[in-house]
């Protein structure tokens, strides 16, 4: 289902500008607090009426200015899940699950309970009220309710905003699966590069209401300029990759990627299995002779295409590997003391546990 936006509304002094279009399953808006990702967001949900523009999902337009069109919210078959979750506190967790059932015609319906608590693991949550809850089930327990309203669309507005890390990386396995197992798209709002880069097949990026980016994770990823200054060191390279193997006595899996053979800390998926590998260029070394005697793993053989300063005293590597093309962020005094320079063969070095669980999802990169 193709997403399409040509907008543009102005708020006080502020200003959205913002034209893309997507047929990613999961399209992240992503940017700095107070870009525009909300207001933007909510011009596609119907909570927001742009000043002039088009909105199109799946072929049905919501808006269109030109032509007097305005479809509001409870029409268009949105499932919105803010990042509170705001769930009924006097219902409990069966009641607000099926609240969203009862603004569905039963002739559209097609989510089933059993099936959306089983996907989100919330089955044995069904008596519970939300008091008793922690912040990671109330979340699922939102996108729950969102998904029983049978939508056309899923709008999350930076869902995981007020988890901690560990209650995030309890709940981003669940959006893996909805993302994946759902014949609907989702449209995911959040300021967290690590967060997008796992989740999204397709990605916009907003600066100050102005579109500075729109495509592939994957290209983003290579374009630190893009990202805010504190997430420049979250930039790199994501490629495919297939699970060859696993050597359990150590934990670690065989992946086998456009760039070589990789060994990553233990995925829980048989040989054969899809995944996107993010490579953060922060992790990846370079030495000019093949190393001996160290601890890393990875060793990939490469060729320098291109090297880019970033600031004053660091530079960026763009070091082809195989068919793949990997990053790497090293000091320009390093590449003085190296001689490093365009065409030159060299190893791209990465240690193993620099591939944490952020860095790894099921599904091939970009793929739509």
């Amino acid at each position: 289902m193709t997403i399409s936006v040509d907008v543009q509304h102005r708020h006080e002094s502020f200003e959205i500008d913002a034209q893309f279009e997507s047929a990613g399953r999961l399209l992240a808006i992503f940017g700095p607090s107070g870009s525009g990702k909300t207001s933007l967001s909510n011009m596609i949900s119907g909570l927001l009426n742009p000043n002039k523009g088009r909105i199109i999902v799946g072929g049905r337009t919501f808006v269109d200015t030109g032509r007097g069109i305005f479809v509001p919210p409870h029409l268009r078959r949105v499932g919105y899940v803010f990042q509170d979750g705001r769930l009924f506190p006097h219902l409990n967790v069966g009641q607000n699950l099926k609240f969203g059932e009862w603004f569905t015609p039963r002739a559209e319906r097609y989510a089933q309970l059993d099936r959306v608590t089983d996907m989100l693991g919330i089955a044995h949550l069904m008596s519970r009220r939300p008091a008793s809850l922690s912040g990671g089930e109330k979340q699922r327990v939102a996108i729950g309710r969102a998904l029983l309203a049978s939508p056309r669309l899923l709008v999350m507005d930076e869902p995981l905003a007020s988890l901690d890390d560990p209650r995030k990386e309890q709940i981003l396995p669940y959006i893996e699966r909805l993302r994946d197992e759902l014949k609907i798209p989702v449209v995911y709002v959040s300021h967290s590069i690590a967060e997008v880069s796992r989740l999204a097949t397709d990605i916009v990026v907003l600066s100050a209401g102005r579109l500075t980016f729109a495509g592939q994770i994957a290209d983003l990823m290579r374009r630190p300029d893009l990202l805010p200054i504190e997430e420049r060191n979250e930039s790199g390279a994501v490629l495919t990759a297939t699970v060859q193997g696993h050597e359990h006595a150590y934990g670690v899996t065989i992946l086998e990627s456009p760039a070589g053979i990789l060994q990553v800390p233990a995925v829980d998926a048989p040989p054969g299995t899809k995944l996107a590998i993010r490579i953060r260029a922060r992790d990846v070394m370079v030495a000019t002779k093949k190393p001996d005697g160290i601890s890393a793993l990875n060793i990939l053989h490469g060729k320098i295409r291109e090297i880019v300063p970033i600031n004053p005293t660091q530079v960026e590597i763009d070091i082809e590997c195989g068919s793949a093309s990997l990053l790497s962020r090293i000091t320009k005094q390093s590449v003085d003391a190296l001689r490093l320079a365009h065409g030159l063969d060299v190893f791209a070095v990465v240690k193993t546990v620099s591939f944490d669980r952020t860095n790894i999802t099921f599904g091939s990169a970009g793929e739509t």
